[in-house]
Parts: structure tokens; C-alpha cells; sequence
């Protein structure tokens, strides 16, 4: 069976899961700590997460996987037949990863984790994620989903990755630089999906275990 091995607190991971849940594939889930030991490091050379553990092998990075399930489930479809149409939401993906969650991502160890974060790597962030954030509104539908009215990988990521966004923003800037977009009505309308449900739901658990570890 496949096994989707990482831990439930990441936001890619729970891409992953959402994806899975959502097209209805048995799966099993393994914990997996980011620790660097050689047992990881033999599973994923750089100590990453989330994988994919298969019959034929490992598969690594989270939007490789969400190809695979999309070719090897084909039932439950989560990209359009049409090529153009398809490589429109694969572009919403790559963007919010790429141009916002990952720019982000920089902000993370101030915004969530009591770190501390340079002047200049904040005000380079800002820049940057306030010309993508303008930019990604012209691409992003919410009608009502990110892509259109069908539900699609993209929803996947954006239900992870934007309210991450969200947060570190008003946390370091005191403002949301996803303001101008509807994301809080738009995470509630996907909050009501049981899949949806399921992710949260564990992610908060995972959440309170990844803060018993010991440091």
C-alpha cells in the first residue's frame, strides 16, 4: 500500500494528504521527523519530507507525488483533461509555492517558532511578497475555488500555503499582504470538506507532539 511518510505540522505534507483523501486513495501514513539521521538520509537525501514510500520505491518532493497520484488514481481527477486548462492550475501550484509560501517561509522562524529575523531579510520579504501578492490576484479565480468552479490540485496547496502567508505577514508586518483576497471565506468554504477536516484535525494533534519533543 502506499505510505505518505512526513509528519502532519507540514504544510506540504498535508498538501499531499488532502490530495489523497480527496481522490479517495488507501493510504497509510508513517511519522517521520525532519532529525537528519543516516536512517532518513537513506530514505531522503536531503532530509526532507514529505515522501512517498511505494512497492517500487521512494518518490521525493510533494508536487512529484501529486503527479503520481494524479497518473497512478486516475479516478477523482484533480487537473483538467484539457491541456491548457491543466497547465493553468499546475501554474497556480508552482506559483503559490515558488512566489509566496516559499518567500514567506523566511519570515517563519519570527512569525511562528520565537526566532528572530533580520531587518533586511524583512524588508526584502515585504517587497517581494507584496509584488507577488498583487501579481497571484490576477491569476487566482475564487469562483469559488482558486482555480475556477471546480475543486483541483491547486485548492490542495492553497488550503496549506496561503493562510501560512497570511499569518507570518500580520505577524512580522501587521498587515496581511492577502488582504485584498477573499482567503478567510474562501479556507472556510474548504474547511467544510471532510478531507479538509481530517487534515486540520491532525495537524493540530501533531502540532501539540512536535511540541513535547524534546528540544
Amino acid at each position: 500500500m502506499l505510505k505518505l511518510c512526513g509528519f502532519s505540522v507540514s504544510n506540504y505534507y498535508n498538501k499531499v494528504k488532502f490530495a489523497l483523501l480527496e481522490k479517495g486513495v488507501d493510504f497509510e501514513e508513517e511519522l517521520v521527523w525532519t532529525d537528519r539521521s543516516p536512517a532518513l538520509l537513506a530514505r531522503s537525501p536531503l532530509g526532507k519530507v514529505p515522501f512517498f514510500e511505494t512497492d517500487q520505491g521512494i518518490i521525493l518532493e510533494s508536487q512529484v507525488m501529486m503527479e503520481y497520484i494524479e497518473s497512478a488514481y486516475p479516478q477523482k481527477p484533480l487537473i483538467p483533461v484539457d491541456p491548457f486548462a491543466a497547465a493553468k492550475i499546475r501554474e497556480l501550484v508552482t506559483y503559490m509555492e515558488l512566489h509566496l509560501e516559499l518567500v514567506a517561509r523566511e519570515l517563519y522562524p519570527e512569525a511562528f517558532f520565537g526566532g528572530k529575523v533580520s531587518d533586511e531579510i524583512k524588508t526584502r520579504t515585504q517587497k517581494l511578497l507584496t509584488r507577488n501578492a498583487k501579481a497571484f490576484a490576477g491569476l487566482a479565480k475564487f469562483s469559488p475555488y482558486v482555480g475556477g468552479s471546480e475543486f483541483t490540485m491547486a485548492d490542495c496547496a492553497a488550503l496549506v500555503h496561503l493562510p501560512l502567508v497570511s499569518m507570518a505577514s500580520k505577524a512580522i508586518y501587521g498587515e496581511d499582504v492577502l488582504a485584498d483576497l477573499p482567503i478567510r471565506d474562501y479556507t472556510k468554504m474548504l474547511g467544510e470538506r471532510p478531507a479538509a477536516q481530517r487534515v486540520n484535525a491532525d495537524r493540530k494533534a501533531n502540532q501539540q507532539e512536535m511540541m513535547a519533543r524534546p528540544k
